[in-house]
């Protein structure tokens, strides 16, 4: 697996463990979540296109 795999793989779960589930997180929002939702999307697309 290359680099760039495994980097998505980790920002997925990452992704998935910020979501507000617990009572002393809801206040926070979506805001974790979309931060590293944006990085992923990035990332995918450089991993797509090559350049990573």
């Amino acid at each position: 697996m290359s680099l760039g795999t495994i980097l998505i793989i980790v920002l997925v779960l990452i992704l998935v463990g910020v979501i507000p589930t617990w009572p002393h997180s809801r206040s926070w929002g979506y805001a974790p979540s979309g931060v590293i939702g944006v990085i992923l999307v990035i990332l995918l697309i450089l991993f797509l296109l090559g350049r990573l």
